[in-house]
């Protein structure tokens, strides 16, 4: 199992994923290998899929979009 399916399986099937979620907290790994000002910086660059703003406070990221960047090849 390659490191991409590695990581796609601790995605749900469908649904939104929070930032803490794919950078990972201290201590816990997250489902992307990067920080998350590279995550920002990838979305403002366009290489990483933008967010979808649910409310005020709570910022996430469509499975299926996460998924989707994790099978592009790079």
């Amino acid at each position: 199992m390659s490191s991409t399916e590695r990581n796609t399986v601790t995605l749900h099937e469908t649904g939104y994923v929070r930032q803490s979620q794919l950078v990972g907290k201290k201590g816990a790994p997250g489902i992307i290998p990067f920080s998350p000002a590279t995550l920002w910086r990838k979305v403002a660059a366009g290489q990483f899929p933008a967010p979808v703003k649910l409310s005020a406070g709570v910022t996430a990221w469509r499975v299926e979009d996460v998924r989707a960047w994790l099978a592009k090849p790079r």
